[in-house]
């Protein structure tokens, strides 16, 4: 593609990125097609009536499906796999969740796997799957049956995620059930684990392209492909997840970016960060991408695996070596000086006391971003902070220390702010300033975010509770939700259904349930 075309490519895809953050709060009333509902990421919703409480159901016997007639408030319940770590997406009339293999849908097809599931959003029915072969290369860039970590943005009829293998892909919403489109056709091939083609049909994925990140930009993913991608117009942002090797002390690709910008029509790379965050790479850039229109000029907001949040500008530009960049236009290091040096040193990552990465999403909101610090969980507790930047220059507004590291995105509402850590606590925060309303011990490890919804605030934990309480400055709990099994991934609503994606079960709940 010439310059020139790329740039009209990237001034159109602006103009509809502006219409699609005004409009964020209809998509919320309706679907959530991406990670956090909208471009802004804020994990708030416009839904109403929702439960509080919730009967989960007893198993059938001698299987894993729930038996519906004990439910209560339960429209439908769907198996996923054993692990279930994406964040669930509702667009189209359909449902999507990230999974693993191990209750396969297709006997055939056995074995460990990244999965894609969608089901039908009334009745909770399975449409089609894409299967993702695993990588091979075990704990270190594919962790064993984390399966697909990835949260998919939908648009239209199509459906973008990135795989545990590293790729940033493009499906048919409607799976093959419509043909086979686009200009991949061997999804027979690429769905194999064993060299032996898939026999396909209509409840398997129709891939329209792949953007293999491995292969065009030489990254080292760890542990696992996690990004949630985001689509702005006519552009698709994706981070990486380039990051270190199992030693922890080696950098295999410092050289390759850590965030990009895509076609989304094609899977043409457009563009790419160049602020060597993967030369400062902690452990792994992980964080999604989020978008917001400050003053009136558009804006890509973004965390890095080196620590610092990013600001850049959705065009690219032609850099200094002839390719296409994003343009930074702030940087802000989310680790006070104290987190990374004591006595003149660097303080060893991943000690209790040092410096993290940005794990959680970054949020817009308003004229601020709220940013957070954290690592991988299996690194266990330690320092944090959250700071609210003023988003047109980078600087902090105010900071929070008072709490410790993170791996969940905060949902800004009604001038609060509501954040969980990783210790079990969440906090409620005056959004304007920093001061603390209340702090809510759960007792239990959170991987999963805050969503706000209805008046209330929605917290799944590791026990396999969802914590309901008032979204309100006066701390008042209002219920506990009590599954199975633990919850790591995060709630989400649309037309006044709550999602919950335990490790095992995808539930909806409504209150009356059917």
């Amino acid at each position: 593609m010439s310059h020139r075309n790329l740039i009209s490519t990237a001034i159109a895809a602006i103009a509809l990125g502006a219409t699609l953050q005004a409009n964020h709060h209809e998509s919320h009333g309706s679907d959530w097609p991406m990670w956090g509902g909208s471009p802004d990421r804020n994990m708030v919703g416009e839904a109403k009536n929702l439960p509080v409480a919730v009967e989960p159901g007893k198993y059938l016997s001698g299987s894993d499906e729930i038996d519906m007639a004990t439910t209560e408030n339960v429209l439908w319940v769907a198996k996923a796999g054993s692990q279930a770590y994406g964040n669930v997406t509702v667009a189209g009339g359909r449902v999507y969740v990230g999974t693993n293999n191990e209750s396969p849908r297709d006997p055939k097809q056995q074995g460990d796997r990244g999965v894609l599931m969608a089901f039908n959003e009334k009745t909770g029915d399975f449409e089609w799957q894409l299967l993702i072969p695993k990588l091979g290369a075990g704990k270190v860039s594919d962790w064993e049956y984390v399966g697909l970590c990835s949260s998919p943005a939908v648009e239209g009829d199509k459906v973008y995620i990135v795989t545990n293998r590293g790729e940033a892909m493009c499906l048919d919403a409607n799976g093959l059930a419509d043909g086979n489109d686009g200009t991949f056709k061997d999804e027979a091939t690429y769905m194999s684990a064993d060299g032996k083609p898939v026999e396909l049909g209509g409840q398997h994925a129709d891939i329209l392209w792949v953007f293999d990140m491995r292969e065009e930009l030489g990254i080292f993913p760890h542990n696992v492909s996690s990004c949630s991608p985001l689509v702005v117009g006519n552009t698709l942002f994706v981070s990486t997840s380039n990051g270190v090797d199992w030693s922890h002390n080696n950098i295999p690709a410092p050289f390759s970016p850590a965030l990009v910008a895509l076609d989304k029509a094609t899977g043409d790379l457009l563009g790419e960060e160049a602020s060597q965050v993967s030369e400062r790479v902690l452990h792994a850039s992980w964080s999604s991408p989020a978008f917001g229109n400050i003053d009136g000029k558009d804006q890509i907001i973004w965390g890095g695996g080196d620590g610092f949040c990013y600001a850049y500008d959705p065009k690219p530009v032609v850099g200094p070596d002839g390719y296409e960049i994003l343009k930074e236009l702030w940087r802000y290091d989310c680790n006070p000086p104290e987190y990374r040096n004591k006595d003149g040193k660097p303080i060893k990552y991943a000690t209790y006391p040092g410096p993290s990465e940005v794990i959680s999403t970054v949020v817009v909101s308003g004229d601020r971003a709220y940013a957070l610090i954290g690592q991988d969980p299996e690194h266990g507790d330690g320092v944090g902070m959250l700071s609210a930047l003023d988003a047109k220059t980078g600087k902090p507004v105010w900071t929070y220390r008072n709490i410790g590291r993170t791996v969940s995105t905060p949902s800004v509402y009604n001038g609060m702010i509501f954040v969980a850590e990783y210790d079990g606590d969440i906090h409620c925060l005056d959004a304007d300033t920093g001061k603390v309303h209340w702090v809510h011990a759960t007792d239990s490890r959170i991987w999963g975010s805050t969503l706000v919804a209805d008046g209330k605030v929605y917290l799944p934990n590791e026990d396999g509770q969802v914590v309901v309480l008032s979204a309100t400055k006066e701390k008042e709990e209002l219920g506990t939700m009590e599954f199975y099994t633990p919850i790591y991934s995060s709630p989400v609503v649309a037309k006044n259904v709550l999602y919950v994606a335990t490790q095992t079960h995808l539930y909806a709940l409504k209150k009356g349930g059917k």
